[in-house]
């Protein structure tokens, strides 16, 4: 992936994910990652602007000298999502693009012009 993304903990103890800049020292785009229980006794993970509630957007900066952990591995799931909230664009999965083939028209037919789109 071209971002260098990571996920650490901070000496107060926050979970964040952001895009490392080891020359600068910076973690670029903060994000806190919470777990939250759900009702079938699982976890599920937010991820919030680090400002929140006061900034609504991922971005800023915090110093790296204010990590004390780095989690090894991050899940794609994970930096998928936090690239959709950070940059406000979805990211495909190879399931969705399996689903293309339902986009010819009713019935499953395939083929067609895109005319025929617009007659539906």
């Amino acid at each position: 992936m071209a971002y260098n993304i990571r996920l650490v903990k901070l000496i107060n103890g926050d979970m964040v994910l952001g895009k490392i800049d080891d020359a600068e020292g910076k973690i670029k785009g903060p994000a806190s990652v919470q777990m939250m229980p759900t009702q079938q006794g699982g976890v599920q993970m937010a991820i919030l602007p680090f400002g929140y509630p006061f900034d609504n957007e991922i971005e800023g900066e915090i110093s790296t000298e204010h990590v004390i952990y780095e989690y090894k591995n991050v899940p794609d799931d994970l930096k998928n999502k936090y690239l959709e909230a950070s940059s406000n664009l979805t990211i495909s999965s190879s399931n969705d693009l399996q689903n293309l083939q339902n986009l010819g028209g009713s019935g499953g037919q395939k083929g067609g012009s895109f005319s025929d789109l617009l007659k539906g």
